[in-house]
């Protein structure tokens, strides 16, 4: 079992930066994709972009590719997505969630298979124009 809280959403500006966090605890595993994800008032739940345990690959959605980065720190069991040049089409709730069963394959199929991942609580991230 693996517990998930993210924070550090919040209400910004157009072209304004936001840090999430997420932070993990609980049981361990060597190999695991993390991922964060949003959902929009009325959309589906998508991927937002994925760190594999084993490399350190990265993966990112298309339209925020270039502006969001998505890291790790494995002393603390945090992950983060740095979001920069936040667009009001970012608003959203974001979510981090692992998975151990697949790679981060898994991260970008749609519909997202929400019982294939354990999830946190969500954070709530707001642009305005």
């Amino acid at each position: 079992q693996v517990q998930l809280v993210e924070s550090g959403g919040g209400s910004v500006q157009a072209g304004g930066s936001l840090r999430l966090s997420c932070a993990a605890s609980g049981d361990t595993y060597s190999r695991y994709c993390m991922g964060w994800f949003r959902q929009a008032p009325g959309k589906e739940r998508e991927g937002v972009a994925s760190i594999y345990s084993r490399d350190g690959s990265t993966a990112y959605a298309g339209d925020v590719k270039g502006r969001f980065i998505i890291s790790r720190d494995n002393a603390k069991s945090t992950l983060y997505l740095e979001m920069n040049s936040l667009k009001p089409e970012d608003t959203a709730m974001y979510y981090c969630a692992v998975q151990f069963a697949f790679g981060c394959e898994m991260a970008w199929v749609s519909p997202i298979v929400v019982s294939a991942w354990n999830w946190g609580q969500g954070t709530q991230v707001t642009v305005h124009s």
